[in-house]
C-alpha cells in the first residue's frame, strides 16, 4: 500500500514539473468563479489528446471516463468540465503567452537546439467559417530536424502573412549555433539579419519574391555552367536515391565567391549561393527542377546538400503527422484563440509521443495510450 502511494506521489511530482512551465499562463476567467483550475484543464486536455481525442467533446468524454486516472495527478474536486466550457476556456486563453510557455518547456527538454531548425507554415483548413467570412488560421512552426521535436509556433495575424510571423517566432526561440532553413516566403533581409543577430546561420530558398537577387543569381549560374564554372570557386556533390520505383538524382553546386553579389545587394550575412538540380525518374517519366538558395554558411556542397534536404522534415515529420495521426485538417475548432491553443496542445502531445520509450509507430502509441493508463501516465512523467 505504501509503495502504491509513493508511486502516485512520484507521478504527481513529475506532472507538476511539466505543469510548472505553464503556471504563469494568465487565466482570463474571474478567479472567484473558477470551478475547474486551469492546470487541471490543461492536464485533462493533454492526456485526452495523447489518448486519441480530437475534439472538445471527446476531451470532455475522456474526463468523465478517466477521472480516477486524472486524480493520480490532481484533485479534480469538481470533476472535469463539459465540452462547451472547455471550448470557452481555450478560446479565451492568450495564444501567444501559451506558446511562450510551450517554448520554455521544450527548451527544458532539448537544451540549445543543434543542427537544422526548419521553419514553415501550415493552414488549419477547417478553422475558418464561410458564414462569417472567417478565413482559416495559419500557424508558423519551428521544427528541430535532428530531434524531431516542435520547438515553437505562432499564429499568423489576420490580414498578415508569414513574413511578419517568422520574426516573432525567432524572438521566442534560443537558436544560437543552429542552422535555420526557411522556404522562399522567409527569404527577407530582416529575417536573415535577425537570424545572424541571434548567432545562428541560415539557408533560405530563393524564388521570385527577391526579384533582382534571384535574377542575378540565376543569370550568373547559367553563364558559369556554360563555361564549366572556370571564373569562380565552387564545390559540387551528387547523390542518387531510389525508392518505390523512383530514382532521384540531386546535384548540389555551391558558389563560394559572392563578393560581386554582396556589392549589388548587401544581403545580411550571405557567404554562399547554392544551386540544387534534381532529376526524378518514375518509369518512362522524367522530371527536372532547379532550386536556388542563399546561405550564411561557409560549407562545401557535400555538407549543404543534406542540410537543404533536412528542411523537408517539417513537412514529413510534422505537418503530415498532424494531418494523418491527429486529423488536423478535419479539426473544426474555430472560435477566437481556440484553434491556435488546441494546435499547441497537439504539438505538446506529439513531442511527448516521440520521446516515449517504444519502437511502436506514433499511431500505435496513441492507441496504447488509450488502452493502457500506466503507459499514458508515463508519457507525462518521464
Amino acid at each position: 500500500m505504501l509503495e502504491n502511494v509513493q508511486q502516485v506521489e512520484g507521478a504527481l511530482a513529475e506532472a507538476v514539473v511539466f505543469l510548472r512551465y505553464f503556471e504563469n499562463l494568465p487565466d482570463p476567467r474571474q478567479l472567484g468563479k473558477v470551478v475547474y483550475p486551469l492546470h487541471e484543464v490543461l492536464l485533462l486536455s493533454l492526456l485526452a489528446v495523447l489518448a486519441g481525442a480530437e475534439t472538445f467533446t471527446e476531451i470532455a468524454l475522456f474526463g468523465e471516463k478517466k477521472l480516477d486516472l486524472l486524480r493520480r495527478f490532481g484533485t479534480f474536486r469538481d470533476g472535469t468540465p463539459p465540452h462547451d466550457r472547455l471550448g470557452d476556456i481555450f478560446a479565451s486563453l492568450d495564444a501567444e503567452k501559451f506558446q511562450q510557455c510551450f517554448v520554455a518547456w521544450v527548451a527544458s527538454l532539448t537544451g540549445a537546439p543543434a543542427g537544422v531548425i526548419a521553419i514553415d507554415g501550415k493552414t488549419l483548413r477547417r478553422s475558418g467559417a464561410k458564414k462569417d467570412s472567417k478565413a482559416p488560421i495559419h500557424m508558423v512552426s519551428a521544427f528541430a530536424a535532428r530531434q524531431r521535436l516542435v520547438l515553437g509556433q505562432v499564429k499568423v495575424a489576420d490580414k498578415s502573412n508569414e513574413i511578419v510571423a517568422i520574426p516573432k517566432l525567432l524572438d521566442m526561440l534560443a537558436i544560437e549555433g543552429a542552422i535555420v532553413t526557411i522556404d522562399a516566403m522567409g527569404c527577407q533581409r530582416d529575417i536573415a539579419a535577425k537570424i545572424v543577430e541571434k548567432k545562428a546561420d541560415y539557408v533560405l530558398a530563393l524564388k521570385g519574391y527577391q526579384g533582382s537577387l534571384r535574377q542575378d543569381v540565376e543569370v550568373f549560374l547559367a553563364e558559369q555552367r556554360e563555361v564549366g564554372f572556370k571564373d569562380t570557386t565552387i564545390s559540387q556533390d551528387e547523390t542518387v536515391d531510389g525508392d518505390h520505383g523512383r530514382i532521384e538524382t540531386r546535384k548540389t553546386t555551391v558558389i563560394h565567391d559572392v563578393e560581386w553579389l554582396q556589392e549589388r545587394h548587401n544581403w545580411p550575412g550571405m557567404k554562399s549561393v547554392v544551386m540544387v538540380e534534381s532529376t526524378r525518374e518514375i518509369g518512362d517519366k522524367i522530371e527536372t527542377e532547379t532550386r536556388f538558395y542563399i546561405t550564411s554558411l561557409v560549407f562545401l556542397a557535400v555538407q549543404l546538400g543534406p542540410i537543404i534536404r533536412s528542411h523537408w522534415s517539417i513537412e514529413n515529420s510534422l505537418h503530415w503527422v498532424l494531418d494523418m495521426i491527429f486529423r488536423d485538417d478535419e479539426c473544426r475548432v474555430r472560435t477566437d484563440n481556440a484553434p491556435a491553443n488546441f494546435t499547441t496542445i497537439k504539438h505538446i502531445a506529439l513531442n511527448l509521443l516521440r520521446r516515449a520509450s517504444t519502437k511502436a509507430s506514433l499511431r500505435a502509441r496513441r492507441k496504447v495510450a488509450a488502452w493502457d493508463d500506466d503507459f499514458l501516465a508515463s508519457l507525462i512523467t518521464r
